[in-house]
């Protein structure tokens, strides 16, 4: 991979190939493209450190992460644009500003406004392609519509853009449980299904060449886990997955997973992975890491190297 000088107000690019007719990934130097990456920083909020770790005890899961005098932890809405060359696609896109007289209660800082965040980077909102929803809690899915201007009516803020959600997910929402009710909005995601912009993902499947997504169960239905080829390295967008690099041990779950033994099979499965072929964790949430490469001794998981991911782009 080639080498750039750093430069923080410039885009990252990488160079790759294809994959084949049999969805092997190949790499070659001929019919090589460009790929533009960028993390957008959608805002911060606070959640309650118990409910972040569960069961875990205070005494040893703020040794890994901060809380303040309440108790509340800072956590982030990093979001993911991929720019692959013929798709621009954004991985989640925070909470947005319609629900934040409603959640005040959470602190939320920074909010940002997409269309501003995106001519910093040389887009339009109208130029996105994709949108992945991880999953269609406030805090993942909020920032895909707005108000109009005099808000007589919620608008997409990526007109575009293909919106893709995890089946199970999208069913779940229509009919929410009662943990999960109060995280639905219908104002976040009926707007882009009324205009035909909604697509379901009910198996693995690539959005593109370069990325795939993949279902994950626990802390909700049909959440979408993406994996981002990057030549030889493999970026995984975790969501809540493992929301924190603190998370990653597999006993660490938050008391936000609605199933709490599922959540840790299929963390144990992305993690058993992620070791066999040292691939990168991509954080959402954690606003002190944002990436890590994992180990495992004796089936117990845990943070191997921390990096930015500007650092791991740059290797």
């Amino acid at each position: 991979m080639q080498k750039y000088k750093k430069n923080d107000n410039q885009p990252i690019v990488l160079y790759f190939s294809e994959i084949n007719n049999d969805n092997f990934i190949t790499f070659k130097t001929l019919d090589i493209k460009k790929m533009i990456i960028n993390k957008i920083e959608a805002g911060t909020f606070y959640v309650d450190g118990g409910a972040a770790f569960g069961v875990v005890p205070k005494v040893v899961w703020q040794k890994r992460y901060p809380c303040n005098d309440e108790n509340y932890c800072k956590v982030g809405m990093r979001c993911l644009l991929i720019d692959t060359g013929t798709r621009k696609i954004l991985i989640d896109t925070g909470t947005g500003d319609k629900q934040l007289d409603y959640l005040k209660y959470y602190g939320f800082e920074g909010v940002i406004n997409f269309d501003d965040e995106l001519e910093k980077l040389d887009y339009k909102s109208a130029d996105i392609t994709d949108v992945i929803f991880t999953h269609l809690h406030f805090d993942h899915c909020g920032g895909a519509t707005r108000y109009n201007a005099d808000k007589s009516a919620v608008e997409l803020v990526f007109p575009n853009a293909t919106h893709w959600v995890g089946e199970a997910q999208w069913k779940n929402f229509l009919n929410p449980n009662v943990r999960e009710g109060d995280s639905y909005f219908k104002e976040n995601v009926m707007p882009i299904f009324d205009a035909g912009k909604l697509k379901t993902v009910s198996e693995n499947q690539f959005v593109c060449p370069e990325l795939e997504v993949r279902l994950y169960s626990g802390h909700t239905f049909g959440q979408l886990a993406s994996y981002i080829s990057l030549g030889a390295k493999t970026l995984i967008y975790c969501g809540d997955v493992i929301p924190l690099a603190a998370n990653v041990p597999l006993a660490w779950i938050s008391s936000y997973d609605i199933f709490p033994l599922t959540a840790m099979e299929d963390k144990k499965k992305l993690l058993d992975e992620a070791v066999e072929k040292e691939q990168i964790l991509f954080f959402e949430h954690d606003v002190y890491t944002e990436c890590c490469t994992v180990t495992a001794n004796y089936s117990k998981h845990k943070v191997l190297e921390t990096f930015t991911l500007d650092q791991i782009l740059r290797l």
